[in-house]
């Protein structure tokens, strides 16, 4: 019975373990061409239902507003994760973000993280990067869009 419990409780270490988020990405296009950050395509196809398409975010200047308001959710929600630099904490480091990933692909992450580590390839790659699964923060949209705004001035 111990030993069973204690099998249990190693499986259970490791799954968690295994599933994460990380950061990175590559570009094995040809030197010098542009890259299509990961995620992209991921909005090319049928998304699952509920996640955020490219035609549902416009962005235009940054505004100075919306990223105080990033800043202050960054700081209580995320900040235990993930640094504003490119080091990993738990999550991925955001310095870049929004050069390596797509604008819906991060809001995505952000608002609807069990439906992206579910069905996304390059959110799966992450998961074996880190030790800890991103948590659901159940963000707003707008909330999402803020804390994005935030990330663009990284």
């Amino acid at each position: 019975m111990r030993i069973t419990l204690l099998s249990g409780f190693t499986a259970t270490a490791f799954i968690l373990a295994m599933a994460a988020c990380g950061g990175g990405s590559t570009n094995d296009g040809p030197p010098g061409a542009k890259s299509t950050p990961p995620g992209a395509a991921a909005a090319e196809t049928k998304a699952p239902s509920g996640l955020i398409t490219a035609a549902d975010i416009t962005l235009g200047d940054i505004d100075a507003k919306m990223v105080d308001s990033g800043k202050g959710i960054y700081e209580l929600k995320c900040q235990a994760c993930h640094s504003l630099g490119a080091n990993r904490v738990v999550g991925p480091g955001w310095k870049g973000v929004t050069e390596r990933r797509a604008p819906e692909w991060i809001m995505n992450m952000m608002l609807t993280p069990d439906i992206m580590l579910d069905s996304d390839p390059e959110a799966q790659k992450q998961l074996e990067e880190c030790l800890v699964r991103m948590p659901n923060q159940s963000l707003s949209k707008a909330d999402g869009r803020n804390v994005l705004e935030f990330m663009r001035t990284l």
